[in-house]
């Protein structure tokens, strides 16, 4: 049963992340031979105050 953790800042549409965890579980699926009901996707996300790029928080930089 293959687990795929992802982690992303926050603010992702419900789309996008139903996108993504479907492309996933789809690789999984032709490189490891799983079944697709046996594909565990964990998404986390990060708050931008928790997270940080070149000493600056990303909510401080805008984005």
């Amino acid at each position: 049963m293959p687990i795929v953790t992802i982690k992303m800042l926050e603010g992702r549409t419900p789309e996008i992340k139903e996108q993504v965890v479907k492309e996933l579980t789809d690789v999984c699926v032709r490189v490891l031979k799983s079944n697709p009901e046996d594909v565990r996707v964990l998404i986390e996300e990060m708050q931008k105050s928790h997270y940080a790029k070149g000493g600056v928080l990303y909510s401080k930089m805008g984005k």
